[in-house]
């Protein structure tokens, strides 16, 4: 596939600053890495985080770049190959991206769900409901993107892939013959422009809690990258299958009223309160999951049935209704028939099960929130006592470190702390920190708590501690295939070492502990 530079610029809203005609070159491929650059590429070189792009363009060049857009003045730099400086690099490569797959969104419909935590089980639940009634859908989450039979890993501590990613995604889903998409988008993918020229026509929010603020700086700030989904509805362009424009709002949450007041398209809200469009009324919890009754604007009633567990889990599952019977109108009935259908989703509230008599779980939940809920479930879930195993990651938001330290203290009968991708942050200051705050809210060093740096021997001691009808937790990796040290990135899994753990403790061959550096 090429297209022309000056042809993909005529279709978008960037702003050049120079040249004041963009050439006619003929484009092969887009790239925001110079060692992915191949003859006949567009190099878009980024700035912000650490890394400068623009130091990389020499590469690019060498790389047989055909063409390079920066921000900086032309001026600075001395090569053969067209140069275009446009206001915002970050823009240009979403909707140039867009241009250069002939703007596949437009052609799809597009539902973007985000939110702090449940986002990812909430896609599913869509994505569930949608094939069930029959609509040809693909999703592109954190955990994979699955377009027709393929299934594509989206890579190690992946938020929202990078625009070109996305638009490939979505090019194949058009050319698969697909209708439908759900995509989960982070705040960073909002904030980094990686889903900007989506072309949303429906924007779901699960919650928005504490998270991020190491990127973002402030709860506010977070909060408007998440409103910005909502944003994209207005910018969506015709299409011929129609435009709902829909966003789903969770009246339940603290971001509600400012949402509310944000949101310049049709909205439906959803959750337990009376005022909710869309509500959960008499929810029963039992061993093989969940029912409640769904109760939606015109009246209609239905009860939901579901293997997943949790309060929080009926907001997903009531997101994911409203998304599917109020912007796609599918009836209640079949949408609570694919809600049935949804199992597993990997790394979310995963049993790990190897004739054991108590309970051992792997859960994604890595904020303070997430972890609350998943705590508070495990309680209902248990008559015995809950441990949980977890940590908080380096370089990201170090205030959730006290506060997840301070639930877990609250709420777990034992805790043990231990890494989570560090990376290059002392993994002992991590681990006090974490420890001071247990202290603070009555945890005991070695009653309560402990610190267990390796993560391998966190999981071995709380499977060994156990105790029939205790139910064990690893928590904050989930599906993820890789911890970081440093800034290396080693496989690891916790499903996988829990497996290990619970087998050495059963004597049961063939389960090998994954490896990590030694703390």
């Amino acid at each position: 596939m090429t297209q022309i530079l000056d042809q993909m610029f005529t279709q978008v809203p960037l702003r050049v600053i120079a040249p004041r005609q963009v050439p006619a070159v003929r484009i092969a491929g887009i790239a925001l890495d110079s060692r992915q650059v191949q003859p006949g590429y567009l190099f878009i070189a980024l700035t912000g985080g650490n890394v400068d792009g623009h130091r990389y363009i020499p590469a690019a060049v060498g790389q047989g770049a055909a063409a390079v857009i920066g921000q900086r003045p032309a001026e600075e730099f001395s090569f053969d190959i067209p140069y275009i400086q446009v206001e915002d690099t970050r823009q240009a490569l979403a909707y140039l991206s867009a241009a250069y797959y002939d703007f596949p969104a437009r052609k799809l419909t597009v539902i973007g769900v985000t939110g702090t935590d449940g986002k990812t089980t909430t896609s599913n639940l869509l994505y569930t409901i949608l094939k069930h009634a029959g609509k040809q859908t693909g999703i592109v989450s954190t955990v994979n993107a699955v377009i027709g039979n393929e299934v594509v890993d989206t890579g190690f501590h992946v938020t929202t892939p990078e625009a070109p990613d996305v638009q490939h995604y979505l090019d194949q889903m058009v050319a698969a013959g697909l209708t439908h998409v759900v995509l989960e988008t982070t705040s960073h993918g909002l904030a980094q422009e990686r889903v900007t020229a989506c072309e949303f026509d429906i924007g779901v929010v699960t919650n928005i809690t504490h998270e991020h603020l190491d990127y973002h700086g402030s709860y506010e700030a977070y909060r408007a990258a998440k409103a910005r989904l909502f944003q994209h509805l207005l910018e969506t362009a015709e299409k011929p299958q129609g435009n709902p424009r829909l966003a789903v709002l969770n009246h339940d949450d603290q971001s509600f009223d400012f949402l509310n007041g944000f949101v310049q398209a049709n909205k439906l809200s959803y959750g337990f309160d009376p005022q909710s469009a869309v509500r959960a009324e008499n929810v029963r919890y039992s061993p093989s999951g969940m029912q409640f009754t769904a109760l939606f604007p015109d009246g209609q009633r239905v009860e939901v049935h579901s293997p997943l567990v949790g309060q929080y889990n009926v907001s997903n599952i009531l997101a994911a209704m409203t998304a599917a019977v109020g912007g796609l109108g599918i009836s209640p009935q079949l949408a609570a028939a694919g809600v049935e259908q949804l199992d597993l989703i990997p790394g979310r509230m995963e049993h790990i099960h190897l004739g054991q008599d108590f309970t051992a779980i792997v859960d994604f939940a890595h904020t303070p929130n997430a972890l609350k809920v998943t705590l508070e479930t495990a309680r209902e879930m248990t008559g015995g006592r809950v441990l949980a195993v977890y940590g908080s990651a380096g370089l990201r938001d170090r205030e959730k470190r006290r506060m997840m330290a301070e639930v877990s203290a609250s709420l777990a009968d034992i805790t043990i702390l231990t890494a989570e991708d560090p990376r290059t942050e002392s993994l002992d200051e991590i681990l006090a920190e974490m420890a001071r705050a247990a202290a603070s809210q009555g945890g005991i060093e070695g009653q309560t708590f402990w610190r267990v740096p390796d993560r391998r021997e966190a999981i071995r001691i709380a499977i060994n501690m156990a105790q029939p009808g205790d139910l064990v937790l690893a928590l904050g990796k989930g599906h993820e295939q890789s911890m970081c040290f440093g800034s290396t990135e080693f496989p690891w899994d916790d499903r996988t070492a829990m497996r290990a753990a619970l087998a050495e403790r059963l004597k049961l061959p063939g389960y090998a502990m994954p490896y990590l550096p030694s703390p």
